[in-house]
């Protein structure tokens, strides 16, 4: 992609981050709970009575077999909350090369056609460009674009809020039919697919042509499906329940392993001790759903308009090449700047 890259360079030493990206805030309550114990514990045992416990318990070693446990869950969760990202990166990758395939495909082969033709080839790149739109909204429940023209429905309170990222490029006089349990995308696969059959149909594309540019079709929806397949189904609620409640029994039981031999230095090593452990668990949390707005989440937004960016250079010069008679990036250019017109709103002319 030309605009969208991930190198940055950092004010602060990542070390020294606590708030842009950090998972600190979502880990700081349970790490002082675990503190408050632990000064209790201390407290206690030098007050009252010895509270100690053989450090075996916590230590690694072949009868520290709850440390085993917390390590082999942790790393179990990270493991798999990172595939879950990872895929869904991947996945979106498979329908953004499909896209540019497809727009590769009818632009080529639609460079000459008549100006009817043209009219409706833009119209299918402008639907494939939404498609991308609407797997992004679609993954993150922001229904109802297609409803209310220039709108979204907010699933939490029904309100309508302003998105006027993609509203124009849906066909005119578009229905949705996500009340009724059909996704968006899969609704405008249905207008690539018969513009497909009619190219076939008029000789605009050869037997091979149109099945690949099927099977491309075919790979968006299948990649769209493994994408909501990830943003559907959680990790399994038992599993998560007991990694919770085996992680705070560890760290309501490190106080007792530590306090006889650390004293006082038990509350700030048990504090740190329960920062890495949680702050591990955090970063599972945050990467199970990688399609959020989270700043650890895929940056669909930045990606989404890139490719956006990307299709309308190729439409501009497509519409240049076929005016001027010339082949797409040959001959003079002239840079319009700003977004591409509707070749139906230039008064017929290709």
């Amino acid at each position: 992609m030309a605009r969208y890259h991930t190198d940055k360079t950092y004010r602060w030493p990542l070390a020294l981050r606590f708030i842009k990206g950090a998972i600190h805030g979502a880990i700081i309550l349970p790490m002082l709970l675990h503190a408050a114990f632990a000064v209790i514990i201390v407290v206690l045992d030098h007050n009252i009575h010895d509270l100690g416990l053989p450090a075996s318990i916590v230590r690694n070693g072949p009868r520290s077999s709850l440390s085993i446990v917390v390590g082999l869950m942790l790393v179990f969760r990270n493991q798999t909350s990172y595939n879950r990202f990872w895929d869904g990166r991947n996945y979106l990758t498979v329908i953004i090369t499909c896209v540019r395939n497809l727009t590769r495909s009818f632009l080529a082969n639609s460079h000459r056609a008549p100006v009817a033709d043209r009219i409706e080839t833009e119209r299918i790149i402008r639907i494939l460009i939404a498609s991308l739109y609407a797997t992004k909204n679609h993954l993150r429940a922001d229904w109802g674009a297609e409803i209310i023209p220039g709108t979204a429905i907010n699933p939490s309170t029904g309100n309508a809020t302003l998105t006027p990222e993609y509203s124009d490029l849906l066909p005119r006089g578009l229905y949705g039919c996500d009340d009724r349990g059909l996704g968006l995308v899969l609704q405008l696969t249905f207008f690539v697919e018969q513009y497909i059959k009619k190219g076939f149909d008029k000789g605009a594309f050869h037997a091979p042509q149109a099945s690949q540019m099927q099977v491309q079709l075919n790979t968006l929806v299948d990649a769209y499906g493994r994408m909501e397949t990830i943003r559907l189904t959680p990790i399994p609620i038992a599993h998560l329940i007991h990694q919770k409640q085996v992680l705070a029994l560890f760290g309501c039981v490190l106080p007792f392993a530590l306090v006889d031999k650390m004293d006082y230095w038990a509350i700030p090593v048990v504090s740190l001790v329960m920062f890495t452990l949680y702050g591990i668990d955090g970063i599972g949390s945050q990467l199970e759903d990688p399609f959020g707005y989270d700043r650890n989440d895929i940056k669909m937004d930045f990606i989404v308009e890139d490719i956006r960016s990307e299709i309308s250079v190729l439409l501009e010069e497509w519409k240049r090449a076929g005016q001027h008679g010339y082949d797409m990036f040959v001959g003079k250019r002239s840079d319009s700047g700003g977004q591409v017109g509707n070749l139906a709103d230039m008064n017929g002319c290709p």
